[in-house]
This record gives C-alpha cells, sequence and structure tokens, in this order.
C-alpha cells in the first residue's frame, strides 16, 4: 500500500483528494502546513509526497529545496500558479510533476502511479504466483493466463489477500476491512460487487472460476482446476 503525504492548508481540498487516494488503496498522511509537513516527512515510511505552494510556516518550495538536498522521493507540486516560470522554477528545485489547480482527481491519481512506477515504492520485488496467476506487487500487475489483467487499485488488493491465503475463506467484512483499511457495514454489498467484477474481467482468461464463494461466508480460492 503506497503511503502519500498531502501537504495542503486548504482543509476542504486536502480532505477531499485524501479521501479518494484512500478510495484507491493509498495510505494518506495529511499535514496542513509546510511545517507539519516536513515532520511527518522526516518520520519516515512515506513514498510519494503531494506539495502545495503557498503553505503556511515554511512554503512548499522551500519545503522541496530542503528535501532534494538528501532524498529523491517523489514530488508532485499542487498549485493555483499556473504560468510557465512557476512550472520550470519548480521543476527546477527538484519536483517530479506539477498539477494546476483546480485539479481532477482521477489525472492526479493517473500521475502518482506514474511517478511510484518510476520510484518503485514497491522495493520488494515480489511476484505472487498461484496456479495461472501471476501478481507483479512491484507494478500491480495481475497477469492471468499469460493475459494482463486490468484491475484497479482495490481489486488487485482483494486478489492479492486470497492469493496469499487460497486455502482460508474469508468473510465479507474481512476482506472489506484489509483492504479498505476501516470497518465494514452490516449490510455493504461492495465486496459482492467487486467480486463479480474480479470474474468478469478473469473470464477471457478462463481463471474466474479460481474466486470460489463458501456461501453463507465468504470466498476463497478454489483448489480445483478451472474449467474456463
Amino acid at each position: 500500500m503506497p503511503r502519500v503525504l498531502m501537504i495542503e492548508d486548504d482543509t476542504d481540498i486536502n480532505n477531499a483528494t485524501a479521501r479518494y487516494l484512500r478510495r484507491q488503496g493509498c495510505e494518506c498522511v495529511q499535514a496542513f502546513s509546510g511545517t507539519e509537513g516536513r515532520l511527518l516527512w522526516q518520520a519516515g515510511g512515506i513514498d510519494l509526497l503531494l506539495v502545495d505552494l503557498m503553505l503556511p510556516g515554511l512554503s512548499g518550495g522551500e519545503l522541496i529545496a530542503e528535501i532534494r538536498r538528501t532524498s529523491q522521493i517523489p514530488i508532485i507540486v499542487l498549485s493555483a500558479k499556473a504560468g510557465l516560470s512557476d512550472k520550470v522554477e519548480l521543476l527546477g528545485l527538484g519536483a517530479d510533476d506539477y498539477l494546476t489547480k483546480p485539479y481532477q482527481l482521477e489525472e492526479l491519481w493517473a500521475r502518482i502511479l506514474v511517478q511510484l512506477r518510476h520510484a518503485s515504492a514497491f522495493p520488494s520485488g515480489e511476484v505472487l504466483r498461484y496456479r495461472d496467476w501471476a501478481l507483479n506487487l512491484d507494478e500491480l500487475t495481475l497477469t492471468a493466463a499469460g493475459q494482463p489483467v486490468s484491475l484497479t487499485a482495490h481489486e488487485f488488493k482483494i486478489v492479492e489477500l486470497l492469493a496469499r491465503q487460497p486455502k482460508r475463506v474469508f468473510t465479507k467484512q474481512q476482506i472489506y476491512e484489509a483492504v479498505w483499511g476501516e470497518a465494514c457495514a452490516v449490510e455493504d454489498k461492495t465486496i459482492t460487487v467487486h467480486i463479480s467484477n474480479i470474474r468478469a474481467k478473469l473470464r477471457p482468461s478462463g481463471t474466474d472460476s479460481y474466486i470460489q464463494t463458501v456461501w453463507g461466508i465468504g470466498f476463497k480460492l478454489s483448489e480445483a482446476e478451472a474449467r474456463g
């Protein structure tokens, strides 16, 4: 799970962006000033920074310059400044990308994924294999029977959870809490919908039957051979 530090003094923007990133499967740490952001970055464990320019305490530009003296962590600047000179200056200081406010959250997420791939923010290099599945934990990609399968961040985490313990039966609540990191509503149908979507994406590879429904309990991976 990538850990993103969001440094933005506008509470509404900070909270809205953090909620979106968490829905995508990120852990989002929030800071509302440059000074607070520096302290959280110095505490370690951050994979990528989102930095506003106009921050109280320590400006975004000053923070980036300071970080770049010791670290090459990916930094995406989020700012209302849209001038070419502003972009050139920030990229010159060491920012990896620049997004002008107001920004679309989907575009921000796409740019985050690019930076995480470039920085190899998932350093284990592990490929998790289960029968005809190969899950690349660096790239968050799934190959099924030699075919690439396009999954969302949450879908990938569900498949990874099942593949790590293929003989275990997971309840819907356990899957939700493991993937979303929060308590699951009793009647929440999120997991059922996600499993259905994953199976549909796996169907062309003939591996959709790997995910077995254990009626009245939840889901597990089937030990039987897939039937196509």
